[in-house]
């Protein structure tokens, strides 16, 4: 039996099994044996209760229920959600007092009748079943999911894309419930739009941990360019990028920020940061940061600019759901005259894997203008590639946490060679409402994307679970 994850990787579920005594237990012990087995053998971890703890291994009174809490609060840890399994009808009492305090997503999965078994030996009558643990969890205020089709067989698709969804939002509950994000550097005074509530965040979990971004350019400037982390970090950007034409004095200070940002991440337990990236660096480190923070985004550690800490939390969330890197990018450009595309940009702190081919490290001909040429070298020029992808963003309101949610695909649509920066063209069903929503309701100028279109349960995980406001496009 496998552990609690607190990866991306698959979730560990507790598995509850519902019985109505005057049921077949055979119903029971097929169940039981059923799960154990679709579940492992699609890559979860699984834990269930001694079977030899109540009649049949399953929860039907309210002294078994007791039984089973017990059991599940001394396995919390090891668990990220609880299946809710309903062979048979199904006794709600137990139900309730096994899960009125279980604190981890629940799924309730209800077997489904055969016309050609109906006798009493056979009869399940879950379909109706399923509708009287759901009654009873909504009036103790327990907090479930249930999924189409009603009724569903553990063996089937449906119930396999059931499992899918579920363990996306058991991932994403897990890793935001106890989430740290840097922090690095105070806002920039000019960037207003990214200013965020750190009560609210704390309020639902999140702690901020702020850092000075002198000590990181002091600890930049003491580093020298030699050691095993240094040679790691800089074999691995080489492979990643086009480095020609970069002096010498910005690539070692590249290297050495994303070794010095490693090393702040492990001190201070960050799962996500947002850093302030100009004007400082540039002015006296020579480099712009994007590729760095690129690195660390296609390393697994969610990485935002321009101190936005909000769309780093976002990032981080659409990061759990997917399994894959995130990217956070400006709203840029209209894309001609066409209403539901855009152009979506950022400087180059795209996650390599993300991108169509290499990018190649330039100075950023934007900040150049304040700073001088060849004094912010470090945006990964390029394009990212065509995929689905789900979007969103999150603000701060009278101590609320509100966010937009939706999904559309990147195009192959061309850009023009000339266009700076890594940007790619993204279509949308409805866009010019998402821009009308973005505008009028203050949500910053920035949006969060992930790969692939998991829009139910970043919504399911956010809203229901965490308790956010919530809007869907």
């Amino acid at each position: 039996m496998a552990g609690r994850n607190t990866g991306t990787g698959k979730s560990t579920f507790a598995v509850y099994i519902g019985n109505r005594g005057f049921f077949p237990a055979s119903l029971l012990e097929a169940a039981r044996a059923e799960l154990g087995e679709v579940l492992e053998t699609a890559g979860y971890g699984v834990r269930m209760m001694d079977p030899a703890a109540t009649r049949h291994g399953a929860v039907e009174t309210v002294a078994e229920g007791r039984l089973f809490a017990d059991w599940l609060a001394e396995n919390r840890e090891r668990v990220d959600g609880v299946i809710v399994s309903l062979p048979n009808f199904g006794d709600e009492t137990g139900a309730v007092t096994a899960l009125k305090h279980a604190g981890v997503p629940i799924l309730v999965q209800a077997y489904p009748d055969e016309l050609d078994r109906m006798g009493q030996a056979e009869r399940r009558d879950a379909f109706c079943g399923k509708f009287s643990i759901m009654d009873m969890f909504c009036q103790y205020g327990i907090r479930f999911t249930a999924l189409p089709p009603h009724t569903v067989h553990p063996r089937s698709a449906a119930f396999a894309a059931h499992l899918d969804q579920f363990d996306r939002v058991c991932r994403i509950v897990r890793g935001m419930r106890d989430l740290t994000v840097g922090a690095i550097g105070a806002r920039t005074t000019a960037f207003k739009t990214v200013r965020i509530d750190e009560l609210a965040l704390q309020r639902a979990g999140i702690t901020t941990e702020t850092l000075d971004l002198s000590m990181i350019i002091q600890r930049v400037n003491e580093r020298q360019p030699e050691g095993d982390a240094y040679a790691a970090t800089w074999q691995r950007l080489a492979e990643a990028c086009c480095w020609d034409g970069v002096p010498a004095r910005s690539r070692e200070n590249l290297v050495k920020l994303r070794v010095v940002l490693g090393e702040v991440i492990e001190e201070y337990g960050l799962d996500a940061l947002a850093l302030r990236c100009w004007l400082e660096m540039e002015q006296q480190l020579c480099i712009a940061p994007c590729v760095v923070l690129g690195d660390l985004n296609n390393g697994g550690i969610t990485a935002a600019c321009e101190v936005d800490v909000g769309n780093a939390v976002t990032m981080h969330a659409l990061r759990l759901a997917s399994g894959h890197p995130t990217m956070c990018l400006d709203w840029n450009n209209n894309y001609g005259d066409d209403p539901n595309r855009c152009i979506l940009f950022h400087c180059g702190p795209v996650a390599f894997d993300l991108m169509t081919d290499k990018g190649c490290i330039v100075d950023h001909y934007m900040l150049a203008t304040a700073v001088g040429a060849g004094n912010s070298f470090g945006c990964n020029q390029g394009r990212i590639r065509p995929m689905p992808f789900t979007y969103g963003s999150l603000l701060t309101e009278e101590g609320r946490l509100k966010c937009y949610l939706g999904q559309a695909e990147f195009t192959r649509d061309p850009i023009p060679e000339e266009f700076f920066g890594c940007a790619g063209v993204a279509r949308f069903d409805r866009l010019q409402d998402v821009l009308l929503h973005v505008g009028k309701h203050g949500y910053r100028h920035h949006v969060s994307a992930a790969p692939g279109h998991h829009l139910a349960a970043v919504h399911e995980a956010l809203s229901h679970y965490l308790g956010w406001e919530v809007t869907v496009f």
